[in-house]
């Protein structure tokens, strides 16, 4: 029988990560554990599922991931929380995944184990947190939340701003200075690929909310939106996604040549199929 393993389920994002560390972990206590051990432990009829698992050739059902989780010896909120990351890890849309992921983090173990990362993922969902950080590089800013909260549009509180400007500071993307301002700093990304993944959407669908926002929020004069409808080849959406991609390289560069910025802008490119291709269709 294995050992209670000294493996934190809660250190983890990915499942097969877990069981692999725990395999190995378990091997090399050397009381005799083996992937037939386990699968007799977990009352499993193929004496190499576990490995099938390990290596991705095999998925988990939720009862399957009830079982793998006693054969681990977790139990109670530890059990729940490794069949609810099978369930995140198989998620078939990004809805799913994102729904998913919060009822992760909204673990308390697993928000203690993951302060940093918890925080970059309310980072990627409040709309604002990226505007406040463009808005430190005004000459003229105030490290003062109601200073911050009336200049954003539209307008949020004087509390979500002063939690935003500490959250910004606590995970590096502003940092205070020893004559107590604050200026930009590098992007601090600690998250693995599982997470970075559910951030970058969440951070999208915040920013096209606030672009739908907009065409009832500003005039004509204060903002752009508009649309090309196209029919291209696969060669000609390649040739696309690099264009915009330029583009975005030199609106970078362009932002970086300012002397002196004063508003805070976004700009969204949208580029998606409305059609299948000719190989998709029957």
């Amino acid at each position: 029988m294995a050992a209670r393993s000294a493996i934190d389920i809660f250190e983890y994002l990915d499942y097969r990560a877990y069981l692999r560390d725990f395999y190995l972990e378990q091997k090399a206590r050397g009381r005799g554990f083996s992937y037939r051990s386990f699968s007799r432990r977990a009352k499993l009829r193929s004496p190499n599922y576990l490995k099938l698992v390990i290596d991705g050739e095999r998925n988990l059902t939720q009862r399957m991931a009830t079982r793998f989780a006693a054969g681990c010896g977790l139990d109670g909120e530890e059990a729940e929380f490794f069949v609810d990351l099978v369930a995140f890890a198989q998620a078939k849309t990004a809805t799913e995944k994102a729904a998913r992921y919060r009822k992760l983090t909204g673990s308390r173990r697993y928000r203690s184990a993951h302060e940093l990362e918890v925080a970059q993922a309310d980072y990627h969902s409040k709309w604002f947190l990226p505007a406040i950080r463009e808005l430190v590089a005004r000459e003229d800013f105030e490290d003062d939340a109601e200073w911050i909260a009336s200049r954003l549009r539209p307008c949020i509180t004087t509390e979500e701003a002063a939690d935003g400007l500490d959250l910004l500071l606590r995970i590096g993307l502003l940092i205070r200075a020893d004559d107590g301002s604050v200026a930009q700093g590098e992007p601090l990304v600690s998250t693995g690929p599982e997470a970075f993944g559910v951030h970058i959407v969440t951070y999208h669908r915040a920013m096209l909310d606030q672009a739908s926002a907009s065409l009832d929020n500003f005039t004509g004069a204060d903002r752009d939106i508009s649309s090309l409808t196209l029919c291209v080849g696969s060669d000609g959406l390649r040739r696309l996604k690099e264009r915009i991609r330029r583009f975005r390289r030199e609106l970078l560069e362009l932002s970086a040549l300012e002397d002196d910025p004063e508003q805070v802008v976004q700009v969204n490119l949208q580029l998606f199929p409305l059609s299948s291709r000719r190989s998709e269709e029957p």
